[in-house]
Formats: structure tokens, sequence, C-alpha cells
């Protein structure tokens, strides 16, 4: 970190973090990446100015508000990054491969710790206090276990939604379409604390994103992230040519309600049912895009 240029490169450590974000999230404005960076716009704009300079990176409007300009990696840009990605990733192998097992377990335990007592006496001011992922191994039937729990312990639901959620998630690996349908994994402090998924509605499969699964563990709550999942939803539902989000949900789920409500989502159907092992009122929403 203390070298001159960040791995082997002509670059800072804060140049090379930008540039890290921006090659893997879309839809990012010179004001967002400021305020989650906690840097000086002015600071951050001498740095966009060099990266446009050298040809790797571009501005183009959004289609959402035609007012921002959204910062995107060009094709140089990206040939620029990923021998520093690579390079990280190379480095840290090197690191590590001097553990063994128990050792590294120790390393993460303790920075674990570490980030805990930074997070409790500082906070985040800037940044979000969670990123998004896309799942890794063992990560999908974590998130069918905590959804059975959680579901069973808050509404009484029984062993049945759990087979629905492990059905569902079944069928998103095996006909997965990574350009038509995705699922974000929300990790805080080394642990799933939220997830969601969008895929193609299986009547309307060019024209309708179905939401599925969003779920937020009890200690993420109230941090945005059930919101931040559902708009990520929406933004890659657009760049994938949907035209509406639909989604299928029970009245008793409040919090979600509120969300799909106040992200533009309407009511357009209700019917009464008997899942799970309760008497349910469930719900259709949708959003046109």
């Amino acid at each position: 970190m203390l070298r001159e240029g960040l791995l082997h490169s002509p670059y800072s450590p804060t140049e090379v973090r930008i540039l890290y974000e921006l090659a893997h999230r879309d839809g990012l404005t010179a004001a967002l990446l400021a305020r989650e960076l906690g840097l000086d716009p002015a600071y951050l704009s001498r740095i966009l100015a060099k990266f446009e300079d050298g040809g790797l990176l571009e501005r183009v409007r959004s289609e959402a508000d035609g007012r921002a300009r959204i910062l995107r990696l060009t094709d140089k840009g990206r040939a620029t990054f990923e021998p520093l990605d690579r390079r990280s990733r190379e480095e840290v192998a090197q690191w590590l491969a001097e553990l063994d097992e128990a050792q590294q377990q120790q390393l993460l335990e303790a920075m674990r710790t570490i980030e805990g007592l930074l997070d409790k006496s500082h906070g985040l001011k800037y940044a979000e206090p969670f990123y998004l992922r896309e799942p890794q191994p063992g990560d999908l039937g974590w998130i069918v276990h905590r959804q059975a729990v959680l579901y069973h312990q808050e509404y009484g639901w029984d062993e049945s939604y759990e087979a629905l959620v492990a059905e569902i998630v079944s069928d998103f690996v095996k006909n997965y379409d990574p350009a038509r349908e995705r699922c974000w994994v929300a990790e805080r402090q080394g642990e799933i604390v939220g997830s969601v998924f969008l895929v193609k509605h299986p009547d309307h499969p060019q024209e309708v994103a179905k939401l599925r699964l969003l779920y937020v563990e009890p200690s993420a709550r109230g941090l945005g992230l059930g919101r931040r999942l559902v708009q990520e939803c929406e933004r890659f539902a657009r760049r994938a040519g949907y035209k509406k989000i639909a989604l299928w949900t029970n009245s008793v789920l409040t919090a979600a309600r509120h969300i799909y409500e106040t992200e533009g989502y309407r009511l357009v159907k209700e019917e009464a049912h008997h899942s799970f092992g309760q008497d349910l009122v469930g719900e259709t929403w949708e959003k046109a895009l």
C-alpha cells in the first residue's frame, strides 16, 4: 500500500479503488462514488478527468434520469484494471499460502474483530455497511436455510415454505440465463445478511422479469438493504430490456410491501390462500420500466 504505485502500476491506492468500483458496479455517478468512498468531490473530479484523458473512462446519459451521467469503464479501462485485479489476487494468495488452514481462520477472525471494533467506534460515515456480490458455492443452500428459519420464527410458516424456496433456487441454478437473470447476495462483516433473485417470468420471459425471495437478516434491518436489493433488480432489468417487473408476496410481509410501494410498484391482485400452514392473503405487484 505504501508503494508509489499500487500493485506495480502507475496508479495510487485511491485510483485503483475507483477503478475497482467502476469495474464491479453499474449505474455509478460521480456524486454516488464520492459519497460511498468518502472522497472530496473536487479530488474525485480530478481523478475522473485523468481517467477520461487516458481513455479509461466515459460518461453516458442515464436512462432513468437524463440529467445524470453514469460513469463507465471503456474497453481500455477494463484492460487496464484486469491485470491489477489479477495481481491483487495473486499477492493475497501468496500471503495465505504461507499459512495453514487454522492460521488462515485465525487471521480472518482477527480481521473481523478489528473491523467490528472500528465500525462500532466510528461508524460508517459514507459507505454502505454492506456490499452486494454474486453467490458463491454454499451461499444458495444457506439462503434456503435462513429463509426457512426466519419465516418460521417470525410468521410460523412450516417446512412447505422451505420446500418452495429450495425449488425456486434449484430452478434458478438449472435454468440460469446470465444475460437475463441474476442473484445478489448481501454481505456484512463476512456474513450473509440478505439476498434477492431476478428471473424471467415463466409466462412472459421476453418482456417481464420476476423479483423473487427478497429477504434481509434481522441484524441488517434498518440499513436500507432491502431497498437497495430491489433497486439493483430494477437497474439490471432495465439493462436486460425487460418492460416490467412483477412479484408475488403476502400481506403479512409489511416491511417488504412498504419497499415495493415506495419504489413505485402497484398492487394489481389479491387472493386469499392457505399455504405454509397459515391462512394468508397473496398479492401480485408490478412496476412498468
